[in-house]
């Protein structure tokens, strides 16, 4: 396990910054996710730590160690790929055997070592198959296993799941979080998808346009988000962000209003932040129409019309029906406040 720390990190292709002034610590064994929309820079971070590009600038620190300029084979890290990068022409053993060959280790701990992480993926079956004659699970698997036969510190995922069906990457994320209770290796695992950010992430990066938006825990980043950009990227189903002002206790937008708690709420407040969850439908309150519903299996997703403001709500599976009417009511202590630039604010 290694401590890693990024300092200032700068990506330039022309006069184009595709990484802008990146700074995170990582600490030793720690499972960091870099999360954020495709083009938002995260793999060509996560290839910079490698050593597959240079930084325009910055520095990349491995245990005290500048290793900005230092050739991938001195880093000390192993990097597992979205598309697998097996030799077609090896058998799995000795695609995962190779970076241990390259090295000279004794054919007996070659041997001890493919075998235990072999029997660890559940794929000692398939040791003297080549990759054409595996499925994708399969070959993720064994993309995985090559990557732990190095027994390297730091561990780099670059969307590994992203080629695999639903069921598939759900396994694979067990795998690789049990993996990572085992061997404790430090983990940067870079993904599109909120939902293996959330599952997998000792703390989650959220980056934007090249730049860091937010890093903390997958559930303060959930309760807490920086801005409206956070807010709305994480969370299954989406966020209802809500434009308006208060006047006392009454939000007002697009000619509806909210009825809050008697309380002085900020002038500077344009924006609620409202999660599908915190809305329930109740026997009394507000009044809204059912516009379309999308069923989830144990949950049913609403989307209602209330007066010209249209929101989400999770709820149970009893029968409603487009059209219909129903009431409901907000959880008021979980409601985000954002001002007019998109930021959070903490005291409303």
């Amino acid at each position: 396990m290694k401590n890693l720390e990024l300092k200032n990190i700068v990506k330039s292709y022309g006069k184009n910054n595709v990484l802008n002034d990146i700074s995170i610590s990582i600490n030793s064994g720690e499972f960091l996710v870099l999360v954020g929309p495709s083009g938002c820079g995260k793999s060509t971070l996560l290839r910079s730590i490698a050593g597959l590009d240079l930084p325009t600038s910055g520095s990349i620190i491995i245990d005290d160690r500048d290793v900005t300029k230092a050739p991938i084979a001195q880093r000390e890290i192993a990097m597992v790929f979205q598309n697998y990068a097996l030799y077609p022409h090896m058998t799995v053993y000795d695609n995962m055997a190779f970076s241990l060959k390259i090295k000279s280790r004794p054919k007996a701990e070659i041997e001890e070592r493919i075998k235990e992480i072999a029997s660890l993926l559940q794929i000692n079956e398939l040791l003297h198959r080549k990759p054409k004659e595996l499925s994708g699970g399969q070959r993720q698997r064994v993309s995985l296993g090559r990557a732990l036969a190095k027994r390297s510190p730091i561990i780099l995922f670059d969307e590994p799941l992203s080629n695999l069906d639903a069921h598939l990457r759900q396994q694979m994320r067990i795998e690789i979080k049990k993996i990572h209770e085992i061997y404790k290796s430090t983990i940067v695992y870079v993904t599109h998808d909120q939902t293996e950010a959330m599952t997998m992430g000792d703390r989650i990066a959220i980056l934007n346009k090249g730049n860091i938006i937010q890093v903390d825990t997958p559930s303060e980043i959930y309760k807490n988000p920086r801005n409206e950009f956070v807010a709305r990227f994480i969370g299954s189903p989406e966020i209802n962000l809500i434009e308006g002002k208060f006047k006392d206790s009454i939000f007002s937008t697009k000619g509806t209003k909210f009825t809050f708690p008697e309380m002085k709420y900020s002038e500077k407040i344009s924006t609620l932040g409202i999660r599908p969850e915190d809305i329930k439908i109740s026997d009394s309150g507000e009044q809204a129409t059912i516009r379309f519903i999308e069923n989830l299996g144990s949950t049913l997703l609403l989307y209602v019309d209330y007066h010209d403001v249209q929101l989400r709500i999770i709820t149970g599976t009893a029968e409603y029906k487009i059209g219909s009417k129903i009431n409901f009511s907000l959880n008021f202590d979980n409601i985000i406040y954002f001002d007019q630039s998109g930021e959070r604010i903490v005291n409303a």
